[in-house]
C-alpha cells in the first residue's frame, strides 16, 4: 500500500447532459485517511462527480483515478475496496433486513458481524422486518450499515444522512463515521457530499465548494477557519463611514458593525481598533458560513 498516493485523483473532469454542462474541468485530490467534503447547491455537479468516479457515468473529458487505478478498466479491483451510499437508496423488496445484510456480506471478503450487531441495536432495526416496511430514514440507516460493515478503505457518501432525524443524524456522524476512521487511523478515507455542512463540521479535514460544475474554493478546513474571520465592533456613537480593503462583506446594526474577511484580518482589526471602539471581538467562520459567503 502506497500511503503517499492520493486515494482519489480527478483531473480536468468534464461531463454534460445534452448541452447542459454538469461538471466543467474539475480537479480534485483526496489524500489517504482524510474526510473530504464536497459542498455545493443542488445542481452544482456533486452527484455527477461521484458517479463519474464510480464508472456509473462516463466523463466527456479528463481522468479519474481511485487508489491509482482507472475505475473504467479496473472496476472490480476498485469497487472491492470501497463502499458507496447514493442520495436515494433501494433494496430488493422481498428481502428482510437480515436477508439484505447477508446478501451484501456475500459480496465482501470481510464483514464485521460485531459491528453489524451494534448498529442494528443502535438504529433499533428489526432484522426480521421486510425492507418494504421500513421508513425512508430506516432504509438510509440500512444502506449506511451495508457500507460500513465491510470496513472498506474508502467511503463515498452522497447526502448520507438526509433521510435521518436530527438525533440519529448527529449520532451517526459523530459515532459511526468517526469510529469508522478511528478503526484504522490514517488509512480509511471518506468523500462526503452534503448540504448539512454544520453537522460534519468536526470531521471534515479538507473541502471543495462547487458551483455550476466548477470549483469555487478548495481548502484545508483548519486553514479556512484561520483565513475567514468574523469581526464584530460596537462604537460609542454611530458607526463611522469606513473603507475596509479585504472585507468581503459588512453589515451595520445600530452602533454595531459586523465585518467578514477572507485573509488580511489583522489589518482590518488594527484599523478598527484605531477608531476607539467600545468593544471588538473576532471569531472564525464555521464551514457552513464559509460556504454561504463564498456563493453570495
Amino acid at each position: 500500500m502506497n500511503t503517499d498516493q492520493p486515494v482519489i485523483e480527478i483531473q480536468g473532469l468534464t461531463h454534460r447532459y445534452g448541452r447542459a454542462e454538469a461538471v466543467q474541468g474539475l480537479n480534485l485530490t483526496v489524500p489517504r485517511g482524510r474526510c473530504y467534503g464536497l459542498f455545493g447547491r443542488n445542481g452544482a455537479g456533486k452527484t455527477t462527480t461521484m458517479k463519474c468516479l464510480l464508472n456509473l457515468l462516463r466523463p466527456r473529458a479528463g481522468t479519474v483515478r481511485i487508489f491509482g487505478l482507472d475505475p473504467r478498466r479496473q472496476e472490480v479491483a476498485v469497487k472491492s475496496r470501497l463502499a458507496y451510499v447514493p442520495d436515494t437508496v433501494a433494496f430488493y423488496p422481498w428481502m428482510s433486513v437480515r436477508d439484505t445484510l447477508n446478501y451484501f456480506a456475500a459480496f465482501r471478503k470481510h464483514w464485521n458481524r460485531e459491528l453489524e450487531a451494534q448498529l442494528l441495536e443502535r438504529f433499533r432495526l428489526d432484522p426480521g422486518k421486510n425492507v418494504n416496511a421500513l421508513s425512508k430514514g430506516q432504509k438510509t440507516q440500512l444502506a449506511l450499515m451495508t457500507a460500513i460493515c465491510p470496513e472498506p478503505e474508502l467511503l463515498i457518501l452522497d447526502e448520507p444522512t438526509s433521510g435521518l432525524d436530527p438525533i440519529v443524524r448527529r449520532e451517526f456522524i459523530e459515532t459511526v463515521i468517526g469510529a469508522y476512521q478511528e478503526g484504522d487511523p490514517g488509512n480509511r478515507t471518506v468523500l462526503v457530499s452534503t448540504h448539512l455542512i454544520t453537522e460534519f463540521e468536526g470531521l471534515i479535514d479538507e473541502f471543495t465548494i462547487m458551483d455550476a460544475g466548477r470549483e469555487v474554493v478548495r481548502m484545508n478546513a483548519d486553514e479556512a477557519r484561520e483565513k475567514y474571520q468574523k469581526i464584530r465592533v460596537r462604537f460609542v456613537g454611530e458607526v463611522p463611514k469606513l473603507e475596509l480593503p479585504g472585507a468581503i462583506s459588512s453589515r451595520t446594526r445600530g452602533r454595531e458593525l459586523e465585518v467578514i474577511v477572507n485573509g488580511g484580518g489583522s489589518v482590518v482589526i488594527d484599523h478598527l481598533r484605531s477608531l476607539g471602539p467600545e468593544e471588538l471581538a473576532t471569531e472564525s467562520l464555521r464551514l457552513e458560513e464559509i460556504f454561504t459567503v463564498t456563493l453570495q
